[in-house]
């Protein structure tokens, strides 16, 4: 008779691990894709077409100029899940635990403070001053429209208009909430999620700022060389 050998003790489920909210700003997307095209466009029109020293100042100017373009445009994007907030920014990653998170503030930029009072600007999500009056200006004819709404449905009883009727037969105007610019309901939406976890223990850790050498060593090395060639004529 042959004895079983022992099974390998069953692999534990891992903790479910929460996913990214993703935060981008696709006018910003759009327009660094267009300035970049343009950009490539000449850049290899004058390196194909080009004499001379014309050549080695387009291929400085692409390794200066692509970079630094994509990294304030296409680069930045804040993720957000139920521990932590990574920011990134056109040089740097910003990695925010919760717990370490001070106060959010949106003036003419969106920023977010860490508790030791460092800020950190959140460049995917810009601050529309356009974008703010015309939400001011949908709330202002919505609640206008809501008050002739109300004196309608006081005069005639179960007339409707986008509202909805309870139980007791009195009808009620809904109302999802103040009409807001997208970058505020970004804030809204990051202040919540911040209340709701800043306290729990998965949580907590330091605040950790890493550098995109990835960028900034391409963008000085095309600076220094445009520089020198234009230097030198």
């Amino acid at each position: 008779m042959t004895t079983p050998e022992p099974q390998p003790p069953s692999p534990q489920p891992s903790a479910p691990v929460s996913k990214d909210r993703v935060y981008r700003s696709p006018a910003g997307i759009s327009g660094g894709v267009l300035v970049l095209a343009l950009a490539l466009w000449l850049g290899i029109d004058a390196l194909v077409t080009g004499e001379g020293g014309t050549r080695w100042k387009a291929l400085a100017a692409l390794v200066f100029l692509v970079p630094l373009v994509a990294a304030y445009t296409v680069r930045p994007a804040v993720f957000a899940n139920e521990d932590r907030l990574r920011v990134r920014n056109p040089f740097r990653v910003i990695v925010l635990p919760w717990g370490e998170v001070a106060s959010f503030r949106s003036a003419y930029s969106n920023e977010v403070f860490a508790e030791g009072g460092d800020k950190y600007q959140l460049w995917s999500v810009p601050v529309s001053l356009r974008g703010r009056k015309k939400a001011a200006r949908r709330e202002d004819r919505r609640a206008a429209g809501g008050g002739r709404g109300r004196g309608m449905l006081g005069g005639m009883g179960q007339l409707q208009l986008g509202g909805r009727t309870d139980g007791a037969g009195s009808t009620a105007v809904q109302a999802d909430g103040p009409v807001r610019a997208q970058g505020d309901k970004t804030m809204d939406e990051l202040r919540e999620l911040w209340e709701a976890r800043k306290d729990a223990a998965s949580s907590k850790g330091a605040v950790t700022v890493r550098w995109a050498y990835e960028i900034v060593v391409p963008v000085v090395a095309g600076a220094v060389g445009l520089a020198v060639l234009l230097g030198v004529g």
